[in-house]
């Protein structure tokens, strides 16, 4: 197979985070959007990333949290309580796994 035919344009796709916690806390699930395929910078930037530094993955994970038209959800202006952030990059990182 030629990686010409598997290669395509990013799409969004939803994220669901339903763990019980998140679920007795918020009422429900949370969910956010990220890209189906990430281009190799994120790999290279998540890869170089301090084990331990908090400031390093947070900067890292920020661009690929996004809303349902793609816009960041993570802004100077606007942040997640710690949990639900831990969750989220958890989520994120799991997804780049597969």
């Amino acid at each position: 197979m030629k990686l010409s035919d598997i290669a395509k344009k990013p799409q969004l796709v939803e994220v669901t985070i339903d763990s019980p916690e998140i679920v007795e806390t918020y009422g429900e699930p949370l969910t956010f959007w990220t890209w189906d395929r990430q281009p190799m910078s994120v790999f290279l930037r998540l890869s170089q990333v301090e084990n331990g530094n908090y400031e390093s993955i947070v900067s890292a994970v920020t661009d690929l949290v996004l809303t349902e038209s793609g816009e960041p959800v993570l802004t100077n202006d606007a942040a997640l309580p710690a949990k639900v952030m831990l969750a989220v990059i958890a989520s994120v990182v799991d997804g780049l796994g597969k």
